[in-house]
């Protein structure tokens, strides 16, 4: 199967993959033939991406980070929490259900075959902050295991980093969708929002303290310059950290209404630019070990002008994953070739091409 840009799926092509929306529920099946109004209707929906089974890569294996189910409770357990909260009962969340919903999620991951190259998620438009606060969860949970987190540990953070955002229950829609700029008004109205997180969290006693700081604790900078307290270097709880990270990342690579998302590749970049200044150094070599850059199924061009897709990850060297070109200088070649691009020293991949 290959990752196609919405743009360039034929009709007739088939779904390798299901479409899944941020609260877990089908669109369409895997095995699936596209349709004009199909395609039509996922593009206005937001969709960008879709899998699409090919036959020169039936050997790719795109393992989902956690079930369709897992990622349907999750979205229940936050619609859940926020309803209590706009209801004026942040004191009585069901915090039973959130650390259930987060010992799912671990178990999960711990369980896939294949952490590094999974963690890409088709999305739309819909429900935003919930898409959000699940999928900067599952990374976040994947650094907490790379780091050796115990299970203790990863609950802990698994809850606090699931509601790390739940502050933003409180901010209008109009501010947190807004297409414009923002004014200094606004934006002073959005960073409140680590600071309502903790005040909502901190009052449910079943919850660890800790937990709470993550949405506390999450926009601070390794350099200081964060927010709401401007904390420095260690400072900043190792929960937070973490999150930071994690909740850049996605942000960076999900599509909103005022804005495309950015490639994998890219955010990857960035992210690791900020190391020392938004980011903790020492944490940051967690992530730069255990994200896929170039996810499974992704098309690539190559250095010397051939074009195929990502087969498969490198644990040892995620930015040099196994690939199969097809295309040379867009002429197709009379064989598949694959490479692994960490035994390659002089092949680089230039762009991320979803033909």
């Amino acid at each position: 199967m290959r990752l196609v840009n919405t743009r360039y799926v034929e009709e007739g092509s088939i779904l390798a993959r299901p479409v899944i929306n941020s609260s877990g529920k089908v669109l369409l099946q895997t095995g699936v033939r596209m349709t004009a109004s199909y395609i039509k209707r996922l593009q206005a929906l937001g969709y960008d991406v879709l899998f699409i089974q090919d036959d020169r890569l039936e050997d790719v294996e795109f393992h989902m980070s956690i079930t369709g189910q897992t990622r349907e409770v999750a979205y229940k357990t936050i619609k859940h929490v926020s309803s209590y909260i706009e209801s004026g009962l942040e004191g009585s969340l069901v915090v039973a259900d959130v650390r259930s919903t987060v010992q799912q999620m671990i178990n999960d991951l711990l369980f896939s075959a294949d952490i590094l190259g999974n963690l890409t998620e088709i999305q739309g438009y819909d429900n935003y902050t919930f898409h959000h606060s699940i999928n900067t969860s599952i990374l976040g949970l994947v650094l907490g295991i790379a780091s050796g987190y115990s299970e203790q540990k990863l609950i802990e953070f698994g809850m606090g980093i699931l509601m790390h955002d739940i502050g933003k229950i409180l901010i209008p829609e109009s501010i947190l969708n807004k297409k414009t700029p923002l004014t200094e008004e606004e934006f002073n109205r959005i960073k409140d929002h680590t600071v309502d997180g903790f005040n909502i969290l901190r009052k449910n006693n079943d919850l660890s303290l800790l937990s709470a700081h993550v949405a506390f604790q999450h926009q601070e900078k390794w350099d200081g310059s964060g927010y709401p307290r401007g904390l420095k270097g260690k400072e900043i709880h190792e929960y937070a950290r973490l999150a930071a990270i994690a909740d850049v990342y996605e942000a960076l690579t999900s599509k909103r209404v005022y804005r495309k998302a950015v490639e994998p590749n890219e955010a990857f970049e960035y992210i690791v630019s900020q190391s020392n200044s938004h980011f903790c150094p020492q944490t940051l070599e967690v992530f730069k070990k255990h994200i896929a850059i170039y996810p499974s199924g992704s098309g690539i061009l190559l250095s010397n002008g051939q074009r195929g897709n990502v087969v498969k990850q490198n644990p040892a060297f995620p930015n040099r994953p196994y690939v199969r070109v097809f295309y040379e200088n867009e002429i197709e070649l009379p064989s598949p070739i694959d490479y692994n691009l960490a035994e390659c020293p002089s092949l680089m991949i230039v762009a991320v091409d979803n033909r």
